[in-house]
């Protein structure tokens, strides 16, 4: 198996690895499928466009249970992108050459792109909260009650901080592990075995980019809460 982190060239003193390649190459797929799907938009609606009306359906239903409706209306096309991608992320570790062929690598197996992703959502959940509710309000509820705020307002601080540490290293190490775990099983027992795990794995790449976003969502609901 290719780890994710080899170098596939630099560009100045940046190093691009095959995670990175990868993650271009989703991300190229992913503008071309949703250009394709919503470029001649009909009543009648052909397959592709079908298809991408149930996901955004289904992704809205997700995300309105979550966050609200109020907040699912206005900040859908983060979540969803985020979902859609971690999602895809995770399932192209299961094509074919995947880890094998140069260039091609699970990109959420490599701690860069987990953080990438976690920076992404911690941004999003303190811009949402002082979108919603002010900077200055939103600053005075990190440290409530106020009469305990020299205690309450640094584990806070230290709380928001871990979050998104906590979001790339579970992201990062149930992918890793899943990937490490199959190709050692491919090994072992190279019949049967492996067909079994690929099933499962549809399963458990769908399920980590559902926990990614939900926590997310708790996190921006607890961000945008009245006191």
């Amino acid at each position: 198996m290719e780890e994710a982190g080899n170098v596939i060239f630099s560009i100045g003193p940046l190093q691009v690895t095959s995670a990175v390649t990868t993650m271009w190459a989703i991300i190229f797929v992913l503008a071309l499928v949703s250009f394709l799907a919503t470029r001649n938009l009909k009543e009648v609606p052909g397959p592709l466009q079908s298809l991408a009306e149930i996901a955004v359906d289904k992704l809205r239903d997700y995300f309105g249970g979550l966050l609200g409706e109020k907040n699912t209306r206005k900040y859908f096309p983060v979540f969803a992108t985020l979902f859609i991608f971690i999602i895809v992320c995770n399932y192209s570790g299961l094509l074919p050459g995947a880890g094998h062929v140069k260039g091609f690598a699970l990109p959420t197996a490599s701690l860069s792109v987990t953080a990438g992703l976690a920076i992404v959502a911690f941004f999003t959940t303190h811009v949402i909260g002082i979108r919603e509710r002010g900077l200055k309000h939103y600053a005075l509820s990190l440290a409530q009650p106020l009469y305990l705020s020299f205690l309450i307002l640094p584990l806070n601080l230290i709380e928001q901080l871990v979050r998104p540490a906590s979001l790339a290293l579970r992201l990062y190490g149930n992918m890793y592990g899943e990937e490490t775990v199959t190709e050692q099983l491919y090994e072992i027992f190279p019949i049967g075995v492996p067909l079994i795990m690929n099933v499962l794995s549809l399963l458990f790449c769908m399920l980590q980019a559902m926990v990614f976003t939900m926590l997310l969502s708790i996190y921006v609901s607890e961000a945008t809460e009245e006191e």
